[in-house]
C-alpha cells in the first residue's frame, strides 16, 4: 500500500510546476509498445497494456488527482479501449507467430476498409462529441472524441496488420498534442510529439516490409514455398 500511495502521489519537479510520475511511466511504456509494434514483436501488446492502466488513472483526474485536476474522458476511455483491443491484438499476433513463424505480415488495407476507416473517424467523432460533453469532458470536446475514435481505429488496424494504421496515429497526434498541452498534461503532450516522429518512421518501416514481401513473392519460382516475412 505504501508503494501504491507513493506511485499515485509522486511528482517530478519541472521548473515552477511538476509532472505526475505515473503519467511519465505510463507514457514510457506506451513508447516501448510503439517500438515493439514497429518491429512486429508480440510483447508490444502487454507492455502497452501496463502503460494504459497507469494512464487511465491519470486522465480520470477528478477521481485520482485530487481537487482541480482536469478529467479528459475521451483520453481515459481510450485507455480502457486500448486494453480491450490490445488483448485482441495480442491473441492475433500470437496466433500468427505460431502458425506462420511471424507475428504479422504488413499489408495494405482494401479500398473498402480505407473508406470505412475515414468514415469511422468522422462519424465516430460526431457521435461521441455530445456524449463526452454531457459527461463533462474538457473543451474542445470534439478533439477528445477525435483522439478516442482515431486511437480505436489505429489499434484495430495494427492488430489486423494494416500499414495505414500508422497514418491514423499521425491524425490522432495532430489533434491530441494541442489538446493535452491545453489541459495541462505536459508529459503526455511531449510524448505524443515523440510518438508522432515514430509513427512516421513506423509507416516507412512497414511499407518497406510490405514491398519486400511482395518482391519475395514475385521472385519465388512457380510451385516453390513462399518465404514468410520475419
Amino acid at each position: 500500500m505504501d508503494f501504491l500511495q507513493w506511485l499515485f502521489e509522486a511528482r517530478i519537479p519541472v521548473g515552477n510546476s511538476s509532472l505526475l510520475l505515473r503519467e511519465v511511466i505510463g507514457n514510457v511504456f506506451g513508447l516501448l509498445s510503439v517500438l515493439g509494434g514497429m518491429r512486429r514483436k508480440v510483447w508490444a501488446w502487454p507492455v502497452g497494456i501496463v502503460g494504459n492502466v497507469l494512464l487511465l488513472t491519470v486522465f480520470l483526474g477528478s477521481a485520482f488527482g485530487g481537487a482541480g485536476a482536469v478529467s479528459l474522458l475521451g483520453q481515459a476511455g481510450r485507455q480502457i479501449m486500448f486494453i480491450a483491443v490490445s488483448v485482441y491484438g495480442w491473441r492475433q499476433w500470437q496466433a500468427g507467430r505460431q502458425a506462420a513463424g511471424s507475428a504479422v505480415t504488413p499489408r495494405w488495407a482494401s479500398g473498402r476498409a480505407r473508406v470505412g476507416l475515414v468514415a469511422g473517424m468522422i462519424l465516430g467523432t460526431v457521435a461521441l462529441t455530445p456524449l463526452f460533453r454531457a459527461l463533462g469532458s474538457y473543451e474542445p470536446v470534439w478533439a477528445d472524441a477525435w483522439t478516442f475514435v482515431g486511437s480505436l481505429l489505429a489499434t484495430f488496424g495494427m492488430a489486423k496488420g494494416w500499414v495505414e494504421f500508422w497514418l491514423i496515429w499521425v491524425a490522432v497526434d495532430i489533434v491530441g498534442v494541442p489538446l493535452l498541452f491545453s489541459a495541462g498534461y505536459y508529459a503526455s503532450a511531449v510524448m505524443y510529439l515523440i510518438y508522432g516522429a515514430f509513427t512516421i518512421i513506423g509507416f516507412a518501416v512497414w511499407t518497406r516490409e510490405r514491398r519486400r514481401a511482395d518482391a519475395d513473392r514475385l521472385t519465388v519460382p512457380l510451385g516453390a514455398p513462399v518465404k514468410q516475412a520475419q
